[in-house]
């Protein structure tokens, strides 16, 4: 799924999340105050969400395999935003930190894709980047 694309469906997920949350604040009763701060805390949420946007990829080698997830940022230090990018930057740098996710509950017990460890990866001539895709919520690393 393009990037762009990635980030619509993420804005408009949230913002359609967000609203009967935000219309249960202005019921008679509520406070106007705390409404226009629980707005506020919404939309810093989702604008937060959306401008920490984690790619995952899957490592996979001779003996195992594993997913990791890198951020805009981090994939535009390493020239580019795909696969082929990480592959790359892997065999010339011959070694890469990244988070490694992995499937997990979240609060709401809804299933999400989550930074598990910081791991160390080594270049190899078996080595084999692919992109991740995953219904499931991607959680953003530090």
């Amino acid at each position: 799924m393009p990037d762009l694309v990635r980030r619509r469906l993420v804005a408009g997920t949230l913002a359609a999340a967000a609203a009967p949350v935000t219309a249960a604040f202005g019921q008679a009763g509520s406070d106007p105050a705390t409404s226009a701060t629980e707005t506020r805390t919404l939309h810093a949420q989702a604008t937060l969400t959306e401008t920490t946007m984690t790619t995952l990829f899957k490592i996979v080698t001779v003996k195992d395999e594993i997913v990791i997830g890198l951020t805009d940022a981090e994939l535009d230090a390493l020239g580019g935003r795909d696969a082929g990018a990480v592959a790359r930057a892997l065999k010339t740098r011959g070694e890469l930190t990244a988070w490694q996710y992995a499937v997990r509950k979240a609060a709401t017990g809804e299933l999400e894709q989550a930074p598990r460890q910081k791991v160390g990866l080594l270049a190899h001539e078996s080595l084999r980047v692919e992109p991740y895709p995953t219904p499931l919520a991607v959680r953003a690393h530090d």
